[in-house]
């Protein structure tokens, strides 16, 4: 029933533009910004308080791509990643994503 699930195995449209065997990168639906990608487990881990020892690949695997990404996007400017846990933090998809954005100014501080 997780969306983010749902991507990763093919059963619903998004524009991915990396996949391997841990984590998947998508285009968001509703941009931020001129670059909007999340960059999810393939695993289903609820958010950043599931994540355990046992995930420091997985995590190092998720900023490697995001770096990888901003560069294939052309943000050597700069970017930002953006992590969120809870419905408060506006947390609204409870499978763990980074978001990388980027390709306009940031302002600080975000919230």
């Amino acid at each position: 029933s997780c969306v983010f699930c749902q991507i990763v195995v093919g059963e619903r449209a998004a524009t991915i533009i990396h996949q391997d065997a841990l984590v998947t990168a998508f285009r968001d639906i509703n941009p931020q910004a001129p670059t909007h990608i999340l960059i999810i487990p393939n695993e289903h881990i609820p958010g950043i308080a599931e994540i355990e020892e046992q995930h420091g690949d997985l995590v190092a695997r998720m900023f490697a791509t995001a770096n990888h990404l901003a560069h294939s996007e052309g943000l050597s400017r700069g970017y930002r990643l953006v992590l969120n846990q809870g419905p408060l933090a506006g947390q609204s998809v409870f499978h763990l994503h980074l978001h990388l954005l980027g390709g306009r100014a940031m302002r600080w501080p975000p919230g």
